[in-house]
């Protein structure tokens, strides 16, 4: 889908760009509201991009304390409205049951 299609069809679209040479992720396109299949394809893809050390270290310092708190908020509401606490401690912390 080009970004044209993308404006007509109402779908927000962002051209990713190519990930550096250790990470496995292609370019591809990210696009909301085509369907739910592309969409949780499109986050998935957006969140790792947006994880990236190299984007994280400098948007970041950019943030004021206001909005790494909403940040924050919103992203820790979104979790314990979904996960288990187990699932929030193995998966999320990556924290064994022995720990």
């Amino acid at each position: 889908m080009t970004d044209r299609e993308a404006v007509k069809s109402g779908a927000k679209s962002l051209q990713t760009k190519s990930m550096s040479k250790n990470n496995s992720y292609k370019s591809e396109e990210i696009y909301f509201g085509m369907s739910r299949e592309d969409d949780e394809r499109s986050l998935a893809s957006f969140l790792r991009l947006f994880s990236r050390d190299e984007f994280t270290d400098l948007l970041i310092p950019r943030m004021t304390d206001q909005e790494i708190t909403h940040v924050v908020d919103q992203l820790s509401s979104i979790m314990r409205k979904h996960l288990r606490e187990h699932e929030y401690h193995t998966i999320f912390l990556g924290q064994n049951k022995a720990d």
